[in-house]
């Protein structure tokens, strides 16, 4: 056999299959074929379809994540709560108004007063010794004046008997009169010394607490508030005052006669009823607040002047707004927006209309679907159409006691 015959036996085989199959006598052998064929296809495509998807599934999971949070609608428990210090409502520094030193002081700090109440006593060796020798003036003025009276009353007679001429008698009662001014000079000086002498009794000018003392005995005090420490503090507790600053958002919802309540930290577990008294009854253009004074007791004296405390106010809500986080609001040049999650995770942008800003949470008056879910905290990172990845977040409201309800997220 030569070696062409294989070749040629092959060649004659195959042509048979081929006619076969043309023939649709053989099924199988095309069932075959085609099978080998979809394997060798898998083979190839599998892998590379199994690459994608894992490489879209990477480039999907590098999404920013952001918290999500429902708005809220506001309650009847809303309010706005402002820092103030708490007041005496009088306090006052007192100065010596006389030379002299420190005889005696009766009270110290802590001490309750009344007015009128005797402080302290200074002695003024100066003064009284200026007051007697007044008083011996005005002696020796009431003489002058008795003898010019006297003399005068003799001229009058002369001049009536023509004795002496009309200008002697004229110059004799003008010598009268300047005795008598001279008594009443005197006198005044004897009034002013002893005025100045009651000033040796530092007394109280109103009930209080003595908060400062600043003289011992036999110190040296100066008349005037000029360079000199006062010589003692006195404050009425009785009643306190705290000066609040509401913005000018809040202005028209403060009014006299409103009821707040103060807080401080050092009693946690009680709160103090307030009112509101008086306000500036204009806006400070520098700060844009409103000066507001408010009143309250203070008789069994747990509260002291110069505490830090929280005056909270009770606020009408309009049941049409929204409540968010403040630092959920973006601030741009046209205006605040808000960002938003639709239900395909991707970032929107909306334009709002804010209302009053009550601390930690901002009214939303219009531009924002109650249902929508607000993006907390958003960074200059996030732009509308953007895809993110969520994650719930409640949002806290103690005013109300209420939270918000977490998104549900849908495919």
């Amino acid at each position: 056999m030569t070696t062409t015959q294989p070749l040629e036996i092959l060649k004659t085989t195959l042509e048979v299959s081929a006619n076969k199959i043309k023939c649709g006598l053989n099924g199988r052998v095309l069932l075959g074929t085609l099978a080998v064929l979809a394997a060798l296809f898998a083979v190839g495509f599998i892998p590379r379809w199994r690459a994608n998807a894992t490489l879209t599934s990477s480039v999907r999971d590098q999404r920013p994540t952001v918290s999500v949070i429902s708005t809220q609608r506001p309650g009847d428990g809303a309010s706005l709560v402002l820092p103030g210090s708490t007041q005496a409502i009088q306090e006052t520094a007192l100065y010596a108004r006389t030379n002299g030193y420190v005889r005696k002081w009766n009270v110290d700090i802590g001490a309750k007063v009344e007015a009128g109440q005797l402080l302290a006593e200074i002695e003024t060796p100066e003064v009284d010794q200026e007051l007697n020798q007044a008083r011996a003036n005005v002696t020796q003025a009431i003489a002058n004046a008795d003898l010019a009276r006297a003399t005068l009353t003799r001229w009058q007679q002369l001049v009536d008997q023509k004795v002496v001429s009309s200008q002697e008698f004229d110059e004799k009662k003008s010598a009268s009169d300047a005795r008598a001014a001279d008594l009443q000079v005197a006198k005044a000086n004897v009034k002013r010394l002893e005025e100045l002498q009651g000033f040796e009794k530092i007394v109280a000018p109103f009930p209080g607490i003595v908060t400062a003392r600043n003289i011992d005995n036999g110190n040296l005090v100066s008349a005037g508030s000029g360079q000199t420490a006062p010589l003692f503090r006195l404050a009425q507790t009785d009643t306190l005052r705290i000066y609040v600053t509401v913005p000018q958002t809040q202005s028209r919802s403060i009014a006299p006669g409103q009821s707040a309540t103060v807080s401080v930290r050092e009693i946690p577990d009680k709160t103090f009823n307030a009112k509101v008294v008086r306000t500036a009854g204009a806006i400070d253009p520098a700060s844009r607040t409103l000066l507001t004074e408010l009143q309250l007791p203070n008789d069994d004296g747990q509260l002291f002047p110069g505490m830090y405390a929280e005056v909270k106010f009770a606020l009408p809500q309009d049941g049409r707004t929204l409540l968010v986080p403040g630092n959920a609001v973006m601030i741009r040049s046209d205006g605040p927006k808000i960002l938003v999650v639709d239900t395909k995770e991707t970032i929107r942008a909306r334009a709002v209309k804010l209302g009053r800003d009550l601390g930690d949470k901002v009214e939303i008056v219009s531009g924002l679907n109650p249902a929508e879910s607000v993006v907390a905290n958003p960074t200059d990172a996030l732009h509308d159409g953007a895809e993110v990845k969520v994650q719930t977040q409640l949002l806290k409201n103690s005013d109300q006691q209420a939270s918000a309800k977490p998104m549900e997220k849908k495919s």
